[in-house]
């Protein structure tokens, strides 16, 4: 029998990378204390992260015909994930430009290039894919069209739907969010998507400090099955439209944020949904909860490496540091 099958479907951007002791104001130039150059995009790390998490993945993305797009292939490879590259002739291969503070927090630009010209003929080109995969997950930095046409060919094959809402998009509407059977916000989507979906608005900065009813009550106008949302030193927060929806015994709960000691923020959101992918394919039946701890883990141990892509843990390095 063939091993659960994570498959991704997003970006690969390629990271520029600077190191400030603060950000720079307006017109103002600083000295930066570090530069570096590294594979990113949100596609590209959750891959990263699923398979170092021991999971089988299979990736699908977009690249341009120059230098990046080449170092792309190679580190897929490196890091034993199938990929499947569209090549544009047209559009550079993505890239982002990040600050990353002294304390920690980033600051980034993305030039998304040849990662919105994904097609949905591509995808469906590839249907043999969504027919083998057992988890589908998918972010925004690509054409809002690949990614409806990514969920609807899971949801064809019968696979479970993940959607990592980031960057939240214009076209991103309730119909979109339906498709989906869990979605993983951070603070600052969660408000975004909350407005976007016609709900109160709330400032993403008091949403970890609010009480889990009420953040129940508001995912609830979100439409999607199940939404985990990442709130920073505030840990995470589940909420199921089922209370007894993906094996958990309760509709909402809070897994508390474990302690790192931060160095760079960058990817960590990434980390989180690649590894609640692994761990759901690793998990088979158990709760979903199971697999948020985990997730929640690999998230609070890439904070403590520089990088985006390369900072993923391996599942060894989570088990060693949490047990």
């Amino acid at each position: 029998m063939a091993a659960p099958l994570a498959l991704v479907v997003g970006s690969y951007n390629h990271d520029y990378a600077w190191r400030v002791e603060r950000a720079p104001s307006a017109g103002e130039t600083l000295r930066g204390d570090a530069f570096r150059t590294a594979p990113g995009g949100k596609g590209f790390n959750q891959a990263v992260a699923c398979a170092r998490q021991g999971a089988s993945t299979a990736f699908v993305a977009a690249i341009g015909t120059d230098a990046a797009g080449d170092g792309a292939r190679r580190l897929a490879a490196d890091e034993g994930i199938d990929a499947h590259w569209q090549v544009c002739g047209d559009a550079a291969t993505g890239s982002a430009c990040i600050v990353v503070e002294a304390g920690g927090q980033n600051r980034i630009i993305v030039a998304l290039g040849a990662n919105e010209r994904l097609e949905p003929a591509f995808l469906r080109e590839r249907a043999n894919l969504f027919a083998a995969a057992d988890v589908l997950l998918v972010q925004l930095e690509n054409g809002i069209e690949a990614t409806r046409a990514a969920l609807d060919l899971a949801h064809a094959h019968g696979v479970l739907r993940v959607l990592n809402p980031a960057p939240v998009h214009a076209a991103l509407d309730a119909a979109l969010l339906a498709r989906c059977d869990v979605v993983t916000p951070n603070e600052s989507e969660f408000a975004l998507l909350l407005e976007r979906s016609g709900g109160a608005r709330v400032d993403a900065a008091t949403l970890g400090a609010r009480d889990d009813a009420e953040l129940h009550r508001l995912a609830r106008g979100l439409g999607a099955a199940s939404v985990v949302v990442t709130l920073g030193a505030h840990g995470c927060f589940v909420s199921h439209a089922d209370a007894k929806l993906r094996g958990d015994a309760q509709p909402y709960y809070r897994i508390a944020a474990e302690r790192a000691d931060v160095v760079d923020t960058t990817g960590a959101g990434d980390a989180f949904s690649g590894a609640l992918v692994a761990a759901l394919l690793r998990g088979g039946d158990r709760p979903l909860r199971d697999a948020v701890v985990h997730a929640n883990r690999c998230a609070a141990l890439s904070t403590e490496r520089r990088g985006a892509a390369e900072a993923m843990p391996r599942y060894a390095d989570v088990t060693r540091r949490f047990g």
